[in-house]
């Protein structure tokens, strides 16, 4: 049974990054018939901000991820919040400590740094390593007896992991293909820091191997870190999952990995939702409030990093669950493309219903004025705000359509027009200023064709834009009068 968990830390926003990484395990999971698992990494209470989780969840759940087991869900490996969980990872550090495959270092910072210094000073990378672990203050250099007695005197101390001196940690990455790394690289990472709080390694090679995690897909950013987890996993002798460590995401230009600087320079979100720092106040802006429809954004997503094969580009979400698969995933990071983002959005705003759209807009004629703008704009509210005209009369005409169209012609079928909508006491539509207009165009003997952007102008105050007649039968017959009679004696 496959198995996978979003593992995010509640340290701020969720990145636009960290969402394609949660997509990606909820595509397999769906893929696969599997389980996908929502796990809070808060181990770090430094770096602990107020609303994040609450955030996560509310990001994830906007874009239609769910999940199986996890926070805010339940199931039978609970707690899902690692600080809730901190008696298991001790006996787990524990266990190594017993079978010689960790130890005791109660090193000084102190002394930290003299070791530093002195590797610096021989022109060797500084590292608590294999050699260097044997000229330090732990349990491997120290007499047990000094041991036991610093440990209840509670002694500050961390626990670190012993790495062998000549093994070669090989393992394959279903993106990066064969991964090989001499154990001499590695340092003996710290596993139990001193105030008692797990490292992230430790955290999560213990709680992947208890929730039978299967795949463990996530950001390229901890590839560096995966030779030591699959260390870990065989110290402890349990099984490796398969591991897939996706590419990053580029800004825009290509060049270096995507922040909220750029977001900020290029005038887009890079978070899911807008989010509000506790500490400072200041907001971040978000896709869903910037307009980005959930399922357009998905589809975006799934292509930053990964494609079917084929021309198609617009999924349904159980389209992108039927065409998704690990061995398509690109090794080269993926572009943040705006544009493209954009695009996406506009093509669902397009296939989406009258009704849904109309949600979206503050206007007792919503629905006529998401069939007459759907096709023209990229976020819902451009609906309203690229129609100034629907809610104020023009004060201003386009000069250069004024002095080209508005002639004698115009004013001659206009004013008939004028007349002829005073005259009609049926119900005003599009179809009935159609036909009037066809009527008042043919009394003046002049053919509709010449004057219909200088009614376009004398009814919006532009030469181009929706559906005349609709946007006629949405201001009503008062107020389309009222603005023709207005350009009769102003133009």
């Amino acid at each position: 049974m496959v198995r996978v968990r979003f593992a995010p830390s509640p340290t701020g926003p969720l990145h636009i990054g960290g969402v394609r990484t949660a997509l990606y395990n909820y595509l397999l999971a769906r893929k696969l018939g599997g389980t996908l698992i929502l796990r809070i990494e808060d181990t770090d209470q430094t770096r602990f901000v107020a609303g994040a989780e609450a955030y996560i969840i509310e990001s994830l759940r906007w874009l239609g991820i769910e999940f199986d087991e996890g926070q805010g869900v339940g199931g039978p490996h609970a707690p899902y919040r690692q600080s809730e969980r901190l008696q298991i990872y001790g006996q787990y550090a524990q266990k190594l400590i017993d079978e010689g495959k960790a130890y005791y270092a109660f090193d000084t910072a102190d002394e930290l740094d003299a070791m530093r210094e002195r590797m610096q000073n021989a022109g060797v990378d500084p590292a608590y390593n294999g050699i260097t672990r044997l000229q330090m203050k732990n349990s491997l250099t120290l007499p047990a007896s000094q041991v036991q007695e610093m440990l209840q005197n509670k002694a500050a101390h961390v626990i670190r992991v012993k790495v062998p001196l000549k093994e070669e940690i090989r393992f394959k990455d279903a993106v990066r293909d064969w991964v090989t790394v001499h154990s001499s690289a590695l340092d003996d990472k710290v596993l139990m820091k001193s105030d008692g709080m797990p490292t992230y390694h430790l955290a999560n090679i213990v709680d992947d191997h208890l929730m039978e995690i299967t795949h463990v897909i996530r950001g390229e950013e901890w590839l560096p870190s995966a030779p030591l987890h699959v260390l870990l996993y065989r110290l402890f002798g349990w099984d490796a999952p398969q591991f897939a460590h996706l590419p990053l995401l580029l800004k825009p230009e290509g060049n270096g990995k995507l922040s909220k600087r750029d977001g900020d320079l290029g005038d887009f979100p890079v978070f899911p939702l807008q989010w509000q720092d506790p500490t400072t106040g200041k907001i971040a802006r978000g896709f869903r409030e910037d307009g980005y429809l959930p399922e357009a954004l998905t589809n975006f997503l799934a292509f930053l990093g990964w494609n079917p094969g084929t021309e198609q580009e617009l999924f349904s979400v159980q389209e992108l669950i039927e065409a998704f698969s690990l061995d398509r995933i690109h090794r080269a990071g993926a572009r943040f493309d705006v544009a493209k983002a954009k695009w996406y959005n506009q093509q669902y705003l397009k296939h989406k219903s009258d009704a849904d759209l109309a949600q979206f807009v503050a206007h007792p004629d919503a629905l006529k004025i998401v069939r007459l703008m759907k096709d023209r704009v990229t976020f819902p509210a451009e609906m309203l705000t690229d129609a100034p005209f629907l809610t104020t009369a023009p004060t201003d005409y386009e000069k250069a359509v004024a002095e080209t169209k508005w002639n004698d012609d115009a004013k001659k079928v206009i004013a008939g027009f004028v007349a002829n909508l005073n005259a009609h006491h049926g119900e005003f539509s599009a179809e009935a200023a159609k036909e009037i207009l066809g009527a008042s165009a043919e009394q003046a003997g002049i053919k509709q064709g010449r004057i219909l952007q200088a009614l376009r102008l004398a009814v919006t105050g532009l030469g181009h834009g929706p559906d005349l007649m609709l946007t006629m039968e949405i201001l009503g017959k008062t107020e389309t009068i009222q603005r023709l009679e207005r350009a009769l004696t102003h133009l």
